[in-house]
């Protein structure tokens, strides 16, 4: 998983939404957090399923969108199942007891409540926190990345403003070696070139085409490394 991180531009009203759906996330990881205090037996499906009684109970936290909200589910999940792995694990001191947050910087967002501009310079969020359309600027390219390839966009404050990231899902072999689509796109042309090699005008993507006559050379002379095309 790849993580881009662009610089967030907009206005005061926007970055003040921001903020709203940044307090509704830490709402709702600390309500499933209380909720599971409550009741032990649960899983993190009961928590996803808590959201929506959130939503229900709380316009503020059903104005967050549903995806969103079940990441600050998951978030809650996870620091309780750490606790579960350790406390199995027989960890000598501190288990590390899930904590209420008191201090959220970020709102996570999967794959709705957003939408991403086909010029790759800006991004709308289209859920009822009214952030709206926040302009982008980084270094990354994400022309080279599909929006199906986007799992995760965060929304990030910090001291010197907001930032937008992106949890993008590339190739991975079985060496651990990432492929993102630069690569795969230098394969396809690699494999195109070499398809016509020795033999113009063909076209193949098998590169073992490529194979083609032996080089000139004078009559009766052998050479031992003969150039093949």
């Amino acid at each position: 998983m790849l993580v881009f991180e662009f610089k967030a531009y907009g206005n005061k009203s926007q970055f003040t939404a921001v903020d709203e759906a940044i307090r509704t996330a830490q709402f709702v990881r600390n309500s499933c957090l209380r909720y599971w205090t409550e009741n032990k037996k649960i899983d993190k499906y009961d928590l996803n399923k808590y959201c929506a009684v959130l939503a229900s109970e709380f316009p503020f936290a059903d104005a967050l969108n549903s995806q969103a909200r079940q990441a600050s589910a998951e978030r809650a999940w996870s620091a309780i199942s750490r606790f579960y792995e350790n406390c199995k694990k027989g960890i000598s001191g501190k288990k590390g007891y899930p904590q209420f947050q008191k201090n959220c910087r970020s709102v996570e967002y999967k794959s709705t409540g957003w939408k991403l501009a086909t010029d790759r310079k800006s991004i709308k969020f289209t859920d009822k926190k009214g952030i709206g359309k926040l302009k982008l600027k980084g270094t990354r390219d994400l022309h080279f990345y599909s929006c199906s390839q986007i799992k995760r966009v965060r929304l990030v404050k910090r001291a010197s403003g907001v930032y937008v990231q992106f949890c993008i899902d590339v190739d991975r072999c079985k060496c651990g070696c990432l492929m993102n689509r630069d690569f795969n796109a230098a394969r396809n042309i690699l494999s195109r070139g070499l398809g016509t090699v020795g033999h113009t005008g063909t076209f193949a993507l098998n590169a073992s085409n490529a194979l083609g006559d032996e080089s000139s050379t004078f009559a009766g002379e052998i050479l031992h490394q003969q150039v093949m095309s």
